[in-house]
């Protein structure tokens, strides 16, 4: 990590600025997979699977003996930890399904609303250098909390045209049916167009590479709603004297070992602490597998020395992590001045990997600076909210003349004769 000292906040949206992608190279390349998917259905699904992922397929779809057989090779324990993340997922979204109460706003006129959930929802599971199985539960029990009608769930085969035997179980766990062996760019398109084998969603969800984030991307140019915009995932550790340095340290590698694109940022205003996490990045880092995919990432990476927390403080809400970790004395305090992060890990005891897995808030966040304007993926995402007014006759006539009023004055006088002509009927039918 490169260490800035005492920046001045002029120089912060520079320092702070995510690594810059070139979506431009891609977009022929990605636009012409789709192009090809939404002509050619399933022939190019089969094409482009037998190119990107080496394996060539007569059926996309996940049979009931490959479920079976993937729940008999995973682990006893492993099952058992997935069954305990999905508890806690399940609680805590559970909290957040309660439709509004009806509110009488004026004698005899009524307003609510009810959550309907989005009838076909398009889930994106990552299987490349992690099987990103924590995802199927993310996504999915939200997904069937909501009511969504159709859950369809696409994630990239191996060599030997199988998901990962976690992958299915989490989708069986979460009550997802319909699993179809596809990965990438063709992916978000057959569930962004329909093809005789996957059907045609109505919302995309999931994270994936920058081919993946661009897919969806175009699709959402084309009508087609997606979780929310997307980079590469990211962490920032606010730190002061209270921090454990080896704490610090494995949050960071945590993150960096994510792929080279992953960025980490430490803020403290604590000198002698920034030299203890580095001598705990050198120390930790020679002992991880995937140690060459950290070191990159953290040549991208920033630890960033401040004068005090008051001034650590805005720089972290200026930079709106994705995932932020308070690491300092007084981290609750510190907590309410917190207006810009996807989801904040309190204290020396909360790592960013409880989020991740198994504490029961949602890992799907905004990241690149997206959480300013963006929450992460909840029982919402998944819902349309309608509302619903009902109105007696005395309310309506309570209510009539302001509405009667407000339309004259705009001018739209077919408006306020839908007013009139209900006051001026002397039934009550």
């Amino acid at each position: 990590m490169k260490l800035v000292k005492y920046p001045p906040q002029k120089e912060w949206q520079a320092l702070l600025q995510r690594p810059a992608l070139n979506t431009q190279a891609l977009t022929e390349k990605v636009k012409a997979v789709m192009d090809s998917v939404r002509q050619e259905g399933d022939d190019a699904v089969t094409k482009f699977t037998e190119q990107f992922d080496g394996v060539r397929l007569e059926h996309f779809a996940v049979s009931a003996s490959e479920l079976a057989e993937a729940t008999a090779l995973v682990e006893a324990s492993l099952r058992n930890a997935i069954r305990q993340a999905a508890a806690n997922i399940t609680l805590f979204h559970e909290s957040q399904t309660d439709n509004a109460a009806q509110i009488e706003t004026m004698p005899g006129v009524l307003c609510w609303r009810k959550n309907i959930g989005i009838e076909k929802v398009g889930l994106y599971i990552p299987g490349g250098t992690a099987p990103l199985f924590s995802t199927v539960l993310m996504l999915g029990i939200p997904a069937k909390l909501a009511g969504c009608k159709e859950i369809i769930l696409c994630s990239p085969p191996d060599k030997a045209g199988k998901l990962h035997p976690a992958i299915l179980f989490s989708a069986q766990l979460a009550g997802i049916t319909k699993i179809f062996k596809i990965g990438g760019v063709q992916a978000i398109a057959a569930m962004a167009y329909g093809t005789a084998t996957v059907p045609k969603v109505y919302k995309l969800f999931g994270p994936g590479n920058q081919y993946v984030t661009l897919a969806k991307q175009l699709a959402q140019q084309e009508g087609i709603a997606i979780d929310m915009p997307a980079g590469p995932s990211e962490v920032c550790v606010l730190a002061d004297a209270g921090a454990e340095p080896a704490f610090v340290a494995a949050d960071l590698l945590s993150q960096a070992e994510h792929g080279a694109d992953s960025q980490v940022l430490l803020v403290t205003d604590n000198a002698d602490l920034v030299d203890q996490v580095q001598q705990q990045l050198e120390i930790q880092l020679a002992q991880l597998p995937r140690r060459d995919l950290a070191t990159r990432a953290l040549e991208n990476s920033t630890a960033i020395l401040v004068k005090n927390m008051d001034e650590a403080t805005d720089l972290v809400n200026a930079y709106a992590a994705e995932h932020l970790i308070i690491a300092c004395e007084q981290a609750d305090a510190i907590a309410e001045r917190i207006v810009n992060a996807g989801s904040v890990f309190l204290g020396n005891y909360s790592p960013e990997s409880v989020g991740d897995y198994a504490s029961g808030t949602n890992h799907t966040l905004p990241t690149n600076g997206f959480a300013r304007a963006y929450s992460g993926v909840s029982v919402d995402s998944f819902v349309k909210k309608i509302s619903y007014q009902k109105l007696s006759k005395t309310g309506l006539q309570t209510i009539g003349d302001t509405v009667m009023q407000m339309a004259a004055a705009e001018g739209l006088d077919a408006h306020r004769r839908a007013v009139q002509i209900r006051l001026d009927k002397k039934t009550d039918r």
